[in-house]
């Protein structure tokens, strides 16, 4: 199964910054991961792909698109990196966007 935090390093944050936040719910740090740089598609790449066309529309998420389509809704963030859109914030209804098929594929371009 694909897991979005696979190799991805730990981070400890200590930082002054947070120090009322960790003490208020009684932590001495957080734990963290480091930030991701996924990959695009190349156009090669992009021609193996099939892209379902899907208009967005008012109840839409990521994580429903992602159930439908990959019978798992963790991997709503795959739809959100195909189409650039990290956030449902990134969509207003009538949006055109697109799943990206096959998933084990997909994965193999990030």
């Amino acid at each position: 199964m694909a897991y979005r935090y696979s190799d991805r390093s730990i981070m400890i944050n200590k930082d002054q910054a947070y120090r009322k936040i960790l003490k208020d719910r009684g932590l001495k740090q957080i734990t963290q991961f480091d930030t991701a740089e996924f990959g695009y598609p190349t156009s090669t790449q992009m021609q193996q792909l099939t892209s379902i066309p899907h208009v967005w529309k008012m109840g839409d998420k990521y994580y429903k698109l992602a159930h439908k389509h990959y019978g798992d809704p963790t991997l709503w963030w795959v739809i959100a990196w195909y189409n650039k859109k990290p956030t449902e914030g990134h969509i207003k209804a009538g949006d055109v966007l697109y799943i990206p098929t096959p998933l084990d594929m997909v994965l193999s371009f990030i």
